[in-house]
C-alpha cells in the first residue's frame, strides 16, 4: 500500500509539471495558432535569472531565510521573463501572423536555438544546481515520502491552474482571449 501511495504522489508531482507546460502551450496555440517551440527556453531563462538572483542574495544577505530568498528570486525573474516573451513576440512572431504555417514554425525553432545559445553564453554549458532553500526533512503521507519542494510545487501548480481558470472564465481579459481564440477576425 505504501508503494501505491508513493507512486500516486510521484504521479501528482510529475503530472503537475506536465500540466503547467501543457497549459502554456495551449494558451499560446489557442490565441496565436502558433506552436511556440521556445516556450521551454523562455522558462529556462526565467529559472536562470532566478538562480542568478539567489546567488546575489546569498552573497549580499547571507542570513536571509531560504523561503524569502526564493520569493524575491521568483518576483525578480517574472518581469524578466515577461520582457523576453514580449520581445520575442514583437521581433519574431508578430510579422508572421499571416505568413504560411511553416514560417512561424521555423522561426520558433530559431528563437529556441537563439535563447539556448544566449543562456550558454551568460551562464555557461555546465549544469547549475539550484540551492536547497527549503527544508530537506521529508514529509510522510500514509507511509509515502514527499519533499517540501514537491509539496510547494503541487501547491503552486494548483494555484496557477485555479488562477488561470479564473482569469480565462471570470475576467474581461479572459473573455477577450476566448474571443480571439474563437474568431480572430471578429474579435
Amino acid at each position: 500500500m505504501e508503494t501505491f501511495v508513493q507512486q500516486i504522489l510521484n504521479g501528482l508531482v510529475l503530472g503537475s509539471m506536465y500540466a503547467l507546460v501543457a497549459l502554456g502551450y495551449t494558451m499560446v496555440y489557442g490565441v496565436l495558432n502558433l506552436i511556440n517551440f521556445a516556450h521551454g527556453d523562455v522558462l529556462m531563462i526565467g529559472a536562470m535569472v532566478g538562480l542568478s538572483i539567489l546567488k546575489l542574495l546569498d552573497g549580499a544577505f547571507p542570513g536571509l531565510p531560504g523561503g524569502v530568498q526564493l520569493a524575491i528570486a521568483i518576483v525578480g525573474a517574472i518581469p524578466v521573463t515577461m520582457i523576453v516573451n514580449v520581445l520575442i513576440e514583437r521581433i519574431a512572431y508578430r510579422r508572421l501572423r499571416n505568413a504560411p504555417r511553416l514560417a512561424p514554425l521555423i522561426t520558433a525553432i530559431g528563437v529556441s536555438i537563439l535563447l539556448q545559445t544566449f543562456a550558454m553564453m551568460i551562464w555557461g554549458r555546465s549544469p547549475l544546481p539550484f540551492p536547497q532553500l527549503l527544508s530537506s526533512e521529508p514529509v510522510m503521507i500514509g507511509g509515502a515520502v514527499i519533499s517540501h519542494t514537491q509539496v510547494l510545487l503541487l501547491v503552486l501548480a494548483a494555484a496557477a491552474m485555479v488562477g488561470l481558470v479564473f482569469l480565462v472564465e471570470k475576467t474581461r481579459m479572459g473573455r477577450a482571449m476566448r474571443a480571439v481564440a474563437e474568431n480572430p477576425r471578429v474579435a
